[in-house]
């Protein structure tokens, strides 16, 4: 990697962020002090899904996702490990037992981590032991996890007949959607490694770099700043790719005086972080600037909206606070080129309730809880721009904190003259 370690401050001019203006990583107390707030919380996270039952008619909840497992039950995949997994890591929740399933890879795991629960040891195949284990609990109809395959419910029904299976609403997106106060720490940390990260990047970046040179020094700079890994692979796109919201990191080499679109996150004690910088490497085009202003003009919209509804009884919708921003942008004449929502719900899960969009429910938000707030404008073949922050947002408390630290302010890198 050119230009010496990442971070190094011989190139890095007065006024730029540096990982040292930003909170320092999580130390083992915090982590023994979460791991501590976990254990309090799971009898009640698991009573508060319990009491669903009775008015919904069901007799127990399978959950598939291990984001649920891990609130509920406290076992732990690690990132992209469900695929792997097979069954291990699913679990039933009943009106009296917590069972967690588990091959022979993850007994020993398991069993440290969720000693509360009942470990039911399968050979890999679920829908084999199907009938045996609802006839046990005396199971005869069933919430399942909406994310269920289409397979896997087949199978269980064929399996087991005269348990009825029911798709069961969103009760733990929901759930988790409200934030503990550990649980928006952790997201708050693994938002303070992300700015950190880019904090060291910012002398690395230059034209004739590439994306995925500059991707790969990034991700470097967040495992070895704290985090547990990555909560999602890094977008790194220069140029006419920014103008794609997801793409994937090239061996292209930047060109100078265009914009370099930066979407990467953190993960900590499993919560993670999302945050996007748009920056110019060299000089940028005026109407690069002038776009950068109005998505950073819309994401203040949306901002404003959220801090007017402590005035109000009762939260905002998302859509609402979608349409804020929206609004912005299509008084420019570029609303469509806003073709994502405003925002999305963060947690164990980089994407979760509740959502900031056209189509999000007209219900108020949860509180407290923490979202993304981004707004962006796309022209294919040009330039994308746009801004991401992670809020925490509490009604009753009237408070709305940043948890990306960040600076938004336009930021040009890479110039010649530096």
């Amino acid at each position: 990697m050119s230009g010496g370690r990442v971070g190094s401050t011989s190139r890095r001019p007065r006024g730029w962020p540096t990982p040292a203006d930003f909170p320092p990583p999580p130390g083992a107390a915090d982590r023994r002090r979460w791991a501590e707030a976990d254990r309090a919380a799971r009898p009640a996270r698991i009573e508060r899904l319990r009491a669903r039952f009775e008015t919904a008619g069901m007799d127990a909840y399978l959950g598939l996702r291990p984001e649920d497992a891990r609130y509920l039950t406290g076992v732990r995949l690690g990132f992209g490990e469900e695929k792997v997994a097979g069954h291990s890591g699913r679990f039933l929740v009943t009106g009296e037992t917590v069972v967690v399933f588990a091959d022979s890879r993850y007994v020993a795991q398991f069993r440290t981590e969720a000693p509360e629960a009942r470990l039911e040891i399968l050979g890999g195949d679920l829908a084999g032991r199907w009938r045996e284990l609802t006839d046990g609990l005396g199971l005869r109809r069933l919430a399942v996890d909406p994310s269920c395959p289409i397979g896997l419910w087949r199978r269980l029904t064929e399996a087991a007949p005269a348990v009825e299976l029911v798709p069961a609403p969103d009760w733990l997106d929901e759930d988790r959607a409200r934030k503990e106060p550990t649980e928006i720490e952790r997201i708050a940390g693994a938002a303070a490694v992300a700015d950190r990260a880019l904090a060291a990047l910012l002398p690395e970046i230059a034209a004739g770099r590439t994306e995925r040179e500059l991707a790969l020094a990034l991700e470097w700079a967040i495992r070895t700043g704290g985090a547990d890994g990555l909560a999602f692979e890094i977008a790194c796109l220069s140029g006419p790719q920014a103008a794609l919201p997801h793409g994937s990191p090239r061996d292209v080499p930047i060109e100078a005086g265009t914009v370099l679109l930066v979407d990467f996150g953190a993960e900590v004690d499993g919560y993670r972080s999302d945050m996007t910088r748009t920056l110019f490497v060299g000089e940028p085009p005026a109407v690069a600037l002038e776009r950068y202003d109005l998505v950073a003009r819309a994401q203040r919209a949306a901002l404003d909206r959220l801090e007017a509804s402590f005035e109000e009884p009762v939260p905002p919708s998302g859509r609402t606070v979608d349409a804020a921003a929206r609004a912005v942008i299509e008084a420019a004449g570029l609303g469509e080129r806003f073709g994502h929502g405003t925002g999305h719900g963060i947690g164990l899960a980089t994407h979760e309730l509740p959502r900031l969009s056209r189509l999000a429910s007209e219900a108020p938000l949860p509180s407290p809880t923490v979202f993304s707030v981004e707004p962006g404008v796309y022209v294919e073949g040009e330039l994308g721009i746009r801004i991401e922050d992670l809020v925490h947002y509490d009604h009753a408390a009237r408070r709305l904190v940043p948890l990306t630290g960040f600076p938004r302010e336009p930021l040009v890198v890479g110039r010649a003259d530096r």
